[in-house]
């Protein structure tokens, strides 16, 4: 027992004595920036008194006028002020780093000798660094022209059928109840090398296309046939859902703001208008009905996946246009809904499309 006291006594000593020497050495530190902070005015006023001279000498001369004389060394005064003022907010900043700290600071180390471009943070104690993080993803090389981009593209709106023979007025389906909603992927690319004027854009996109049959009516599949009847009972809800990927592709128009770099040119689309003709192709993932109702007091919901004859292939026209990211966006697909119909329906959407 007295053995391990007797070490556990020499560790706890051990411990203190380094943190001892730690406290130590980061004061003195500290004094030895109080000091350089006062020698700062010093040598800057020392400077300003041989660049002076200089300008004396070059006037005596004859190789610079009065009036340019005078104009140099009121900026030579004027940068020595702002190198005083700059040094000491620097000393002054790690002063109360190592104050704030009590000595242990995180610092980069070597950030400008690591090969392929890494940067490594660690934490230094007492001048001896503890722990390493590297990174290579901090530097990246900028590209001169960049011709493709990128963005997340979402869009909501209203959703329907055109209906051979119908009016939209017409329409079996509720105006408002009926609704789609599309997300995706897309790319956008400048055609010419010279001009933004026109991209090409292309993605990936699923679409989610709902239509709410109205009077009291649900789809029923009979056979090669899908066709709307009466439900027996009064529906609180009747929805019709068809699930699509589609791979949309437009031409975009529209001006854009150039703006030259030092080290790139970028071609800006903010608040810019642009407009986008194009199509879509792709397949239908799944169709679903949801239905709610009553029977016999008790609520009821009944959610069916099955085929309902709807088109396996999916095409259609669509376009945008509007400002920068917001843009009205409508589509229609060019195959029925459902195949083999005696009478063909078309889904029509109109919405907001938003690029983010």
């Amino acid at each position: 027992m007295s053995k391990i006291t007797t070490v556990f006594a020499a560790l706890l000593l051990t411990f203190l004595a380094q943190s001892a020497y730690g406290q130590k050495e980061y004061k003195k530190k500290i004094e030895t920036l109080k000091v350089q902070k006062e020698k700062i005015a010093e040598q800057e006023k020392e400077a300003l008194k041989l660049e002076v001279q200089a300008i004396n000498e070059r006037l005596n001369n004859r190789a610079i006028t009065l009036e340019e004389a005078q104009r140099l060394k009121e900026e030579a005064a004027v940068k020595r002020a702002k190198n005083i003022e700059e040094r000491v907010a620097i000393v002054e900043n790690q002063i109360s780093l190592l104050e704030r700290n009590e000595g242990k600071t995180l610092i980069l180390l070597e950030a400008d000798t690591l090969a392929n471009d890494q940067v490594r943070v660690g934490l230094n104690i007492d001048g001896r660094p503890v722990f390493n993080i590297f990174s290579d993803q901090w530097r990246r090389n900028i590209k001169y022209d960049r011709r493709t981009y990128s963005d997340f593209v979402f869009a909501i709106g209203l959703n329907n059928a055109l209906i051979d023979g119908q009016s939209l007025d017409e329409s079996p389906y509720k105006i408002g109840g009926s609704r789609f909603f599309e997300m995706g992927w897309q790319w956008r690319t400048r055609v010419f090398k010279n001009t933004n004027f026109m991209r090409f854009n292309y993605g990936v996109s699923f679409q989610f296309n709902g239509l709410k049959p109205d009077d009291n009516q649900y789809f029923v599949q009979n056979g090669n046939q899908t066709e709307l009847q009466e439900f027996d009972v009064e529906l609180d809800k009747s929805k019709f859902r068809m699930d699509n990927l589609v791979f949309p592709v437009h031409i975009e128009f529209g001006p854009s703001k150039y703006h030259e770099h030092k080290n790139k040119f970028r071609y800006s689309l903010d608040n810019q208008f642009r407009l986008g003709l194009g199509g879509y192709a792709g397949f239908n993932l799944g169709t679903r009905q949801k239905l709610k109702y009553q029977r016999d007091g008790e609520r009821v919901k009944d959610k069916l996946k099955r085929d309902y004859n709807t088109s396996n292939l999916i095409y259609g026209l669509s376009a945008y246009a509007g400002f920068e990211g917001v843009l009205l966006y409508v589509k229609y697909d060019l195959n029925p809904i459902f195949k083999d119909a005696v009478v063909e329906q078309r889904n029509i959407s109109l919405g907001l499309r938003f690029d983010l």
